[in-house]
């Protein structure tokens, strides 16, 4: 009988603060949450800036969605602000702030006349003072060699090329931005988020993935990845991956992305996803994330 009751007893406790994710803020009443931008109406800008105030200055960070894309923003005394890369068409901004009261939430919408993004990914995290490091791996031409008799093509990580926080220099052309918040300009350890868009990418396999180093009194945290396909257009689709990760230095592969141009892409999320097939695909998956740098996981 003890065991049984000790059982219950054990299911009813509630979670604790880091179980639950994102931390909410001290105050017994319901927050206000004020939006100065974006304003509404057009724009042209590339860049689309948020700034609001919460009146609950113990409610670090407010979650932010555009589009359906969760981002995390830290806040300064109430205050936060961020630019964000804007949505051709409609980008419709939410920012809900929760405190001891509950949920308070505000929103905006601002139109953009600017080309449609095909390939952007969100990295955030749910715990502070740890580092979930975005690393992007793009194709070129030397990255994946045809099969040959009918078999299938083979990449090899390690001739594609590397943009990540110590070299966000794309070869091909995509924008990588830090986690840079406040009044600091590098990259910052907590929640991100952290950036990646390209305008036109290159036909061929891009990797995902995440390095993770917490501080000494982190254990774990949930890594959220949105991934957006060509975003603005006809063809847009968009997918989540929320991962755990637990062991310092670890590289977790979080998704793969196919681009295959014309509008047309593909999206596989190891242990998620069947293992994808075709004459676009490599074989060697598996295989080829070991030349990763760390403890890679699959």
């Amino acid at each position: 009988m003890l065991p049984v009751l000790l059982a219950a007893l054990l299911s009813q406790a509630p979670a604790s603060p880091r179980q639950q994710g994102v931390p909410i803020g001290q105050g017994k009443s319901l927050p206000t949450v004020r939006l100065s931008a974006p304003a509404g109406g057009w724009t042209v800008d590339r860049m689309l800036l948020v700034e609001g105030t919460v009146s609950d200055t113990t409610i670090d960070p407010v979650v932010l969605s555009i589009n359906g894309d969760r981002y995390l923003m830290r806040t300064f005394n109430g205050r936060f602000q961020r630019k964000f890369p804007a949505a051709s068409g409609k980008n419709v901004v939410t920012v809900m702030a929760t405190n001891q009261a509950g949920t308070a939430r505000t929103q905006a919408t601002s139109y953009a006349r600017i080309p449609p993004v095909p390939l952007k990914a969100i990295l955030t995290s749910d715990t502070e003072g740890v580092y979930t490091d975005l690393h992007i791996y793009e194709p070129t031409q030397d990255s994946v060699t045809p099969g040959k008799d009918g078999a299938a093509p083979a990449l090899d990580v390690s001739k594609m090329a590397h943009v990540y926080w110590a070299d966000t220099a794309s070869p091909s052309g995509g924008t990588f931005f830090l986690n840079a918040q406040g009044d600091t300009s590098f990259d910052d350890p907590a929640y991100g988020p952290y950036l990646y868009i390209h305008r036109a990418p290159p036909r061929g396999l891009y990797l995902i993935a995440t390095n993770y180093w917490p501080s000494g009194d982190k254990a774990h945290t949930v890594a959220t990845l949105n991934v957006v396909l060509y975003e603005g257009t006809p063809q847009e689709a968009r997918r989540m991956v929320r991962i755990p990760l637990a062991t310092p230095g670890t590289t977790r592969v979080l998704a793969w992305v196919n681009v295959l141009g014309e509008g047309k892409a593909e999206v596989y999320v190891p242990a998620q996803d069947p293992k994808p097939k075709g004459p676009s695909w490599p074989g060697n998956l598996e295989q080829a994330v070991k030349g990763l740098g760390g403890d890679s996981e699959y």
